[in-house]
């Protein structure tokens, strides 16, 4: 069995997300479900990955409780943000060109 990384952090364990407990560089490497994913880029303190892949179109759990959608394909590791995710409780607000 591999020992958790401690940088990570499941609030509930049906979450799909875990949380980023300590600032993190970019190429650092994390331990996710027994593979190891480098950082592409920097995240800080409180930033969410995959726990698992997820898939477009799946509620996105945080504490067991659905904050928002996938809006695209969200591969195990991969920042979970508001680039791959709708919000279910706060507006997307989406600048358009005039």
């Amino acid at each position: 069995m591999t020992k958790p990384d401690v940088r990570l952090i499941r609030l509930a364990e049906p979450d799909n997300v875990l949380m980023i407990a300590t600032a993190l560089a970019a190429g650092e490497a994390l331990d996710v479900a027994g593979e190891t994913i480098p950082l592409p880029a920097p995240l800080s303190l409180g930033h969410k990955i995959a726990a698992r892949p997820i898939a477009a179109g799946e509620t996105i759990l945080k504490y067991n409780f659905p904050i928002g959608v996938a809006i695209a394909d969200i591969p195990l590791g991969a920042h979970v943000h508001v680039h791959n995710v709708r919000s279910d409780y706060t507006p997307t607000h989406v600048i358009e060109e005039a």
